[in-house]
């Protein structure tokens, strides 16, 4: 026989708010340890952990192990019926998994009893290995804080970027109508434990992830005054919540994997034209030849552009014992004996 009774039904309603808009379908497994919940959203990019102790329930039996396949959304439904002050029994007498029953003890009006049934459904699961090593670094922060953060950076831009430093923590986002930044310092040892930041980290860490699944996140902040954050390289981030003694909920995002969104003291410009040095296009000199010109006793060099063929009829080297040629440049006669030595007449 499974029977669970809980002293209060709003907590249960905070539950099913919380996780409902990331899972549809779900199943319920049951033991003797408690109640737990595995899931992942349909993109396949977050997924969820619930766990409900027993101690957490004024009542709780579970004779054998038993999974029940819910649909959250109904489930939720059911739920807002009683107030949150009623006490909640949920009851599968038989274990046939074809129904379960709800049944509403009003807190008030001590002689008011509700029931409602629920049928279930069959939801084949994989099974979900969850990593469970230690992280690089874990911040704890006030839930109503966090959840503030994701909604002012939600109306910015659509990714954030989250680093964490032995200073403090660090929220960064970019859109199309500009950019912000949120640091929330590490607070001392003395502050409130409602109103505590602290940081254990073996180095710094800086992962860009989508907001909208953080803002889906933050509606688990009734439960729990305090959210830890535990972030890792090449690890999903985990974003928990712990309800005293009832449990706790854990999601875990995958960061994105694109090109990470640039820090507000960097700009993308610069560091693109810092990378890459001017390189000057490489042309090509023309070749050149020397003339010696005999003026007295005096030999000087003469640098010019040789010319071109257009320039040139017949630009041929003469040769000794030849007869002399002649050639024209730029329309300049120019005359060579039949000489030991070749005498360059001026050319202006």
């Amino acid at each position: 026989m499974l029977e669970l009774r809980l002293t209060r039904a709003g907590l249960l309603k905070k539950v099913l708010e919380s996780i409902r808009d990331l899972v549809t379908d779900a199943n319920f497994d049951c033991a003797a340890t408690g109640c737990s919940l595995q899931a992942m959203d349909s993109s396949r990019v977050a997924m969820l952990s619930l766990l409900l102790r027993p101690d957490g329930f004024e009542h709780y039996r579970c004779d054998r192990n038993i999974s029940m396949g819910m649909n959250l959304a109904n489930m939720a439904r059911m739920l807002r019926c009683p107030s949150d002050d009623d006490i909640v029994l949920l009851v599968d007498c038989w274990f046939i998994l074809v129904d379960c029953w709800f049944i509403f003890h009003g807190f008030t009006a001590q002689d008011k009893i509700s029931d409602y049934q629920m049928k279930l459904m069959h939801i084949t699961s994989e099974n979900l290995e969850i990593p469970e090593a230690g992280y690089e670094a874990i911040v704890k922060m006030p839930a109503s804080l966090f959840a503030r953060i994701c909604k002012d950076l939600g109306t910015v831009g659509d990714t954030v970027m989250i680093s964490v430093t032995k200073e403090g923590i660090q929220f960064f986002t970019r859109g199309d109508i500009g950019t912000a930044n949120i640091f929330c310092r590490k607070t001392t040892p003395v502050a409130k434990e409602k109103e505590a930041i602290s940081i254990e980290m073996e180095k710094p860490v800086s992962l860009t992830l989508a907001l909208r699944y953080l803002i889906s996140f933050t509606k688990a902040t009734p439960l729990a005054k305090q959210v830890t954050i535990s972030m890792s390289y090449g690890r999903p981030i985990v974003v928990e919540y712990k309800m005293e003694i009832m449990g706790h909920i854990r999601f875990y995002l995958v960061p994105k994997v694109e090109e990470e969104v640039t820090g507000p003291l960097e700009n993308v410009a610069e560091a693109d034209t810092k990378s890459k040095p001017d390189v000057k296009p490489e042309v090509e000199e023309k070749p050149k030849e020397v003339i010696e010109i005999e003026e007295g006793s005096e030999l000087k060099a003469e640098t010019k552009l040789k010319p071109e063929k257009n320039d040139i009829d017949d630009q041929s080297e003469p040769k000794l014992g030849t007869k002399p040629k002649e050639g024209r440049i730029n329309g300049t006669m120019l005359q060579v004996e039949d000489k030991t030595e070749v005498e360059v007449m001026d050319v202006k």
